[in-house]
């Protein structure tokens, strides 16, 4: 149980989920870095539908970077439920979501506004694009700002968090494993239907498959609670266990990549990225060796930036597309890099600078309507 193997610090804050936020808040940053190396143009500073590789050291460097923080997103989503599934008993549903969405809509909102009419500032997108976005700003994100994509299905997750939670508290070990069972098979579907076409009741009519309901997200809630409430490995059997997982899963998510990027050669980026979506087995397999290694973190305190940087993850992970355009154009566009090099000079200081922002805004009274 974690309250024996993952101690909390005097404010009660599960300290190795710090550790965790942040190490996930710079990953996602990474992989936007890494997206400049294969996106072929655009408004945006991330891929687009068609992505192009320029050189060998394009390939290998983006596979391994990219390819290695594709457990980021999971890795937020097992955070989220690790620490709010199942929803405590005496917390209604509405209780509940008055709770999560007062924290996270209001400066979701705001940077759906400013991603909608300062990229016009220095010249991104067009007052056509910006008056565009702001009319479908309650339908989708902007067209700076495609890593808001994540928003909707953490959304979704929340919604779902009250209507699972008495199931996660009745169910045993057994039932839940069965679920992650189910859930790991429909991981491995995107392959399935990429070598067969439809399957399982697939068709142009009917896209709701035979494990539908089992795969998704959910999934990943379902794999936090149980690590939480049913593992109870030492940190020891932990480690050894997801040390393995975390290399395997590494090593397949960077390896799906590399192969089929061939330089010099435009390439639907969803077929590029099929084994990067983020409910694929390989990334599932990563994702949990991840989360087990952080589990066996044993510290009762974490350095005080970390846990400042943790409590702004979300302000930084709503701002970095500003700041990341700044240092793209530093050390790919005026001071080039190799890419082995560019990628992290991007990603490193595109977070500190965001943490800087984030810091300062904190002060602001009412601060946390604009970054959380």
């Amino acid at each position: 149980m974690y309250n024996q193997t993952n101690p909390t610090d005097s404010k009660g804050r599960i300290v190795f989920l710090d550790y965790l936020r942040v190490f996930a808040c710079f990953l996602v940053i990474l992989v936007h870095a890494s997206e400049n190396y294969y996106g072929a143009g655009g408004e945006s500073d991330m891929a687009g539908p068609v992505s192009l590789l320029l050189n060998e050291a394009d390939r290998l460097w983006v596979s391994i970077y990219d390819g290695f923080s594709r457990m980021a997103v999971p890795l937020f989503f097992i955070v989220s439920a690790y620490l709010l599934a199942p929803m405590p008993d005496h917390m209604t549903m509405g209780k509940f979501y008055k709770r999560r969405f007062t924290h996270i809509l209001p400066p979701f909102f705001i940077f759906l506004l400013l991603y909608s009419t300062l990229p016009m500032l220095w010249g991104q997108i067009s007052p056509v694009t910006s008056v565009k976005d702001l009319s479908r700003i309650f339908l989708n994100f902007p067209t700076t700002a495609g890593h808001l994509w994540f928003m909707y299905p953490l959304i979704s997750i929340y919604l779902f968090i009250p209507i699972i939670s008495p199931w996660l508290s009745k169910a045993t070990a057994k039932e839940e494993r069965f679920f992650i069972l189910l859930f790991l098979i429909s991981t491995c579907m995107p392959y399935m239907t990429h070598n067969w076409g439809e399957i399982w009741g697939q068709c142009f009519w009917n896209e709701y498959h035979l494990l539908w309901y089992f795969s998704g997200y959910l999934g990943y809630l379902v794999l936090a609670h149980y690590i939480r409430v049913h593992l109870t490995w030492d940190r020891q059997t932990r480690f050894k266990v997801g040390l393995p997982l975390l290399i395997i899963g590494a090593l397949a998510t960077i390896y799906s990549f590399y192969v089929q990027a061939i330089p010099g050669e435009l390439i639907e980026t969803p077929v590029l990225e099929i084994g990067w979506a983020f409910c694929t087995i390989n990334v599932v397999v990563l994702t949990t060796g991840a989360f087990l290694l952080f589990t066996c973190i044993t510290a009762t305190k974490a350095p005080a930036i970390l846990t400042r940087a943790s409590k702004l993850s979300y302000g930084i992970y709503l701002m970095h597309i500003f700041w990341l355009g700044l240092w793209v154009t530093i050390f790919k566009v005026y001071y080039p890099l190799p890419t082995v090099a560019a990628i992290p000079a991007i990603a490193i200081p595109t977070f500190i600078c965001c943490y800087i922002t984030a810091r300062f805004i904190s002060f602001i009274p009412g601060s946390k309507w604009i970054i959380g």
